[in-house]
């Protein structure tokens, strides 16, 4: 983080690092449509006159549940649980690669091969099956450390999720930059120990900004390249 906790958009990169943890949802992919047409069909079927916003995003489902929910009893929870995990993975409609993923993780994959390690992961807020059914749709593989929510005890805001990506690509927490849209997942890799870059894609900047090292509209204003041991996160072009 800067001193002042308000980075202008373009004052940070290069950042020279070990590693990149990426979220998913909002980052690499706009899952946005779909994700707010199963959580409105759920809080409709609840009953309630909630609707999902920009909050809850980058937070696991039991998480968002237990706050929308909050008299709700642990069977309860549980069932509106596995039906939002039901909603979500039937409605992958519209999902797309948003600019510059594709590019960024080809410079992150080849940077892996001069390294001869990895150089990024996906920590995302989704189930494994979940994750599977949205990401099948890029046709992009799956890196090795993938983090999912449920391989963690305590998911983001907590710094668990970016702790263990962090682990599983065997670089410190430090060395890691985290990119994320939503704040929930910037404090969680605040948290973990990383600098963060925020993609303005789902939250509006000015509630990001103070979490953030760098703010980006997209990937594409993003490449990688290898100095020495560690990859460099620049601007586009710079």
């Amino acid at each position: 983080m800067t001193d002042s906790q308000d980075p202008a958009p373009d004052t940070a990169p290069p950042l020279r690092t070990g590693a990149l943890l990426l979220d998913m949802d909002g980052t690499l992919i706009d899952s946005g449509p779909a994700v707010e047409r199963s959580w409105n069909t759920l809080l409709r079927e609840l009953g309630t006159d909630l609707r999902f916003g920009h909050a809850h995003h980058g937070m696991p489902a039991r998480r968002i549940l237990a706050q929308i929910l909050p008299e709700a009893s642990e069977a309860e929870l549980d069932a509106a649980h596995r039906r939002i995990e039901e909603l979500e993975m039937q409605d992958v409609e519209g999902i797309v690669v948003l600019p510059g993923t594709e590019r960024l993780l080809a410079e992150l994959d080849a940077a892996a091969e001069t390294l001869g390690r990895a150089s990024w992961t996906i920590v995302t807020s989704c189930t494994r099956p979940l994750f599977e059914a949205r990401w099948s749709r890029t046709g992009l593989p799956v890196p090795e450390g993938l983090v999912t929510a449920d391989q963690v005890t305590h998911g983001k805001p907590d710094p668990e999720p970016y702790l263990l990506g962090a682990e599983r690509v065997g670089v410190e927490p430090s060395r890691t930059v985290v990119l994320e849209d939503s704040v929930g997942g910037l404090r969680a890799g605040i948290a973990a120990g990383a600098r963060t870059v925020a993609v303005t894609t789902t939250t509006p900047a000015g509630e990001l900004s103070p979490l953030a090292d760098a703010l980006v509209t997209s990937l594409d204003d993003l490449e990688v390249r290898v100095e020495g041991e560690d990859l460099v996160l620049a601007r586009r072009g710079s």
